[in-house]
């Protein structure tokens, strides 16, 4: 389960769910720039250094202040085609003594994809899937990226899962229904997008007709189990308030009135106190080079 600002209303709002979202995933997000850093450097040693790197999507700057951190000699550049959360990502890198390296762009996509500066290391998180054409959004990523660069390609390799099958509210498997109506709903944008194309998500596969030849595909785990704290609380509150929202018409009365239920502050039933919540998500990197020049 989560929020994207290109795509799920109200995108305009969602950078605070977002920003929580990332510093609940920073463990894993440190894994994966260290795992990162030892493949773009140290893998087959074609790539000397890293001097520019395009945190694609841009978010609220927590992946681009890390990637910022474990390549010091780079330049990282934010992109993403709202204003508001480059603002974010602008914030932090300088609370963070990071803002002469971490830069902001507005970029449009995929529109704008040809017109990025070329780059020893691409991070596009949880951003491919929200692009019409995706086979020729990594055409164009694998044009920007210079000889014997990397890319990774983040994409939320589990839905998240918070609480039992059977919470004794309602009908037990409610967080399987919310899936499946989630990804209904998902469907239908993705056929609506522009230049829209569909596609087997076969990520390797595809950064392979791109004509990089790919390193390897890696799954990161967020474990926070019960009882937790109230940082996930509230990150699982705000995010089931926006999938209320969201998928209203999509889910039946008892369902709803459930979700009501959990999303009650003043009650032991809901999200922000019961003892039974946890927060588990997986997040799969694919990973590919572009080839040396000879």
């Amino acid at each position: 389960m989560t929020t994207d600002p290109r795509t799920d209303p109200p995108g305009r709002n969602a950078g605070p769910l977002l920003e929580r979202e990332a510093e609940l995933h920073a463990p894993f997000l440190e894994e994966a720039a260290a795992r990162l850093r030892d493949l773009a450097l140290y893998g087959d040693r074609t790539l000397t250094r890293v001097d520019r790197i395009l945190d694609l999507g841009g978010g609220p700057g927590v992946a681009s202040c890390l990637l910022a951190r474990y390549f010091p000699n780079a330049d990282v550049v934010a992109v993403a085609p709202n204003p508001a959360l480059l603002a974010r990502a602008g914030a932090r890198a300088h609370r963070e003594g990071l803002g002469h390296r971490v830069h902001t762009r507005h970029v449009e996509l995929p529109a704008d994809l040809d017109t990025l500066d070329s780059a020893d290391l691409i991070w596009a998180g949880d951003v491919v899937h929200h692009l019409g054409d995706q086979q020729a959004a990594l055409d164009a990523l694998a044009r920007v990226l210079r000889p014997g660069g990397m890319i990774a390609i983040a994409e939320r390799g589990l839905s998240t899962r918070f609480l039992p099958r059977d919470i004794g509210i309602g009908r037990p498997g409610l967080q399987a229904r919310l899936d499946a109506a989630h990804e209904d709903w998902f469907a239908e944008l993705r056929a609506n997008l522009p230049g829209a194309r569909a596609a087997v998500e076969d990520r390797p596969a595809m950064l392979a007709r791109a004509g990089l030849v790919p390193t390897g595909t890696h799954s990161f785990l967020i474990d926070l189990p019960s009882p937790l704290d109230a940082l996930p609380r509230e990150h699982l509150y705000a995010e089931l308030t926006h999938r209320r929202a969201l998928l209203a018409d999509r889910l039946d009365a008892e369902d709803l009135a459930t979700l009501d239920t959990l999303l009650d502050p003043d009650t032991d039933t809901g999200i922000l106190w019961r003892p039974d919540a946890f927060y588990l998500a997986a997040t799969t990197i694919h990973t590919a080079r572009a080839c040396p020049r000879r």
